[in-house]
């Protein structure tokens, strides 16, 4: 701790490249609230820089050298190219540059923090442990991937020590982090365009694992064979660090039993160290949700929180936008919105989805992402989108791959049932489509991580007309 500086940011001035992002407008946005100042560039107008302007950030529509002045920092998202104007600019002036991470973790400096990560579950688990230790009274600071619905906000700049960080491996940055305790879900082979193995995925959370301080603690989802595996190789090393398990397992250290499933709801009974704590709920259904809860109370209970304070602050969340998210109900038919887009999100959040239809239809709107993922998961997806009743393959959403020769949403439609789908690249054909096809009683489903998550609002219009 000693060697890292904590920078006095109300004496700096930020610019980003990239700042309309959900992890760069957070940086920013907490940064702002430490007093910098604080400006950006982005290629599209959004709510979230209007946002930021009442924080009074000074924010650029297009990249441009012009827009860069002459601050101190510039902090760039992994999505904006080496020939970026305003990046030219910066390395020809001199001034240094970070990566998102690096960035979000010299605000953790000097912290209390927890960085939560794992293939499924960072952004729901890291919202519910915010929440919870809101409810203690610790007021953390946050920065999350998406909404917290129970704050309306992805950032935050707290008035305690603690500093909760959603952590992402897709690209191997979050070994910048140096949490005091870490959360691990779940680990599975995914980010297929930068980890060809899921040994190379197990290597980069060893990774993370070894950047955990000394005396710190590491919560672990023992229901997981990825994560298991994990917890063996760090005792092996014997790493400072105290480990504590959850899950339905009977072996975990914070285990839950007797579940209860409800549409709009999820229960369970949990025990800590052989002792039973109390019956937690939740306000949102899914089992994956009640491993998630489990996750955030534990680190909670690291942290030195009081159990029934914790619980009763979980039973308040309310989900995060795109997990779930409830976008309407139109002539008795629901449509939901989820950001799942690998096959075990997609059979967790179909799972949910038959227990909130209770009878109704499943009819689901899937649209895959990037291309490297479709063709390495294309049977697995095929799999897990047969729990659907029907099901709507659009195009791939590229993101920022390049097309694969061959691959297409049809190697996942050739391996389905073409009672129960259809490949439908047309967006506009499957809002008339879904809209005809569905029944009062039924839920639409539209998932992917992609701009399937337009179509919402677009298909309840349309069973309204």
């Amino acid at each position: 701790m000693s060697a890292q500086i904590i920078r006095d940011w109300s004496r700096a001035q930020v610019h980003f490249v990239g700042i309309g992002g959900s992890g760069m407008s957070g940086i920013a946005r907490i940064m702002a609230s430490r007093g910098a100042q604080v400006s950006g560039s982005d290629l599209n107008e959004s709510s979230t820089l209007n946002g930021l302007r009442s924080l009074g950030a000074k924010i650029y529509i297009g990249h441009s050298l012009d827009n860069l002045g002459s601050p101190d920092l510039v902090i760039k998202s992994s999505a904006i190219p080496a020939n970026n104007p305003e990046l030219e600019e910066a390395h020809k002036k001199g001034i240094t540059v970070l990566e998102r991470a690096a960035a979000l973790a010299e605000l953790m400096i000097g912290t209390r923090s927890v960085a939560v990560a794992g293939t499924h579950g960072k952004t729901t688990t890291t919202s519910m442990l915010t929440v919870a230790l809101q409810h203690v009274g610790l007021d953390p600071s946050f920065a999350i991937g998406a909404t917290v619905s129970n704050s309306g906000t992805n950032a935050h700049q707290g008035s305690g020590n603690t500093f909760i960080v959603e952590a992402d491996e897709s690209d191997g940055s979050f070994t910048a982090y140096k949490p005091l305790g870490a959360i691990i879900t779940n680990i599975e082979l995914d980010h297929v365009d930068n980890f060809a193995t899921l040994a190379q995925i197990d290597q980069i959370f060893d990774d993370f694992a070894a950047t955990i301080r000394a005396e710190g603690f590491l919560v672990i989802c023992s229901d997981d064979p990825g994560a298991l595996r994990l917890m063996a190789r760090v005792k092996e090393k014997n790493l400072p660090i105290s480990i504590t398990t959850y899950g339905i397992d009977s072996q975990a250290d914070l285990r839950l039993d007797r579940i209860h499933l409800q549409p709009k709801s999820a229960e369970a009974r949990v025990s800590y160290k052989g002792r039973v704590l109390a019956v937690m709920e939740l306000a949102i259904t899914g089992r994956h949700n009640l491993l998630n809860a489990a996750a955030a109370l534990l680190a909670g209970l690291e942290l030195g929180a009081n159990a029934n304070d914790l619980i009763k602050g979980l039973s308040l969340f309310s989900g995060a936008r795109r997990r779930f998210e409830i976008k309407g109900i139109a002539k008795g038919i629901t449509v939901i919105d989820d950001y799942g887009h690998h096959p075990t999100e997609v059979k967790a959040t179909l799972e949910s989805a038959g227990i909130y239809a209770q009878g109704g239809r499943v009819i689901t709107v899937f649209q895959p992402h990037r291309y490297s993922r479709t063709q390495v998961f294309a049977s697995e997806f095929a799999k897990a989108l047969s729990a659907s009743d029907y099901t709507y393959l659009l195009e791939i959403y590229p993101a920022s791959e390049r097309e694969i020769a061959g691959v297409s949403s049809l190697l996942i439609s050739k391996e389905m049932d073409s009672a129960i789908h259809s490949y439908q690249p047309s967006m506009p054909e499957v809002i008339e489509s879904v809209a005809k096809m569905a029944k009062s009683g039924d839920v639409i489903l539209t998932l992917g991580a992609g701009d399937v998550s337009s179509l919402g609002k677009l298909i309840l219009e349309a069973i309204e007309s």
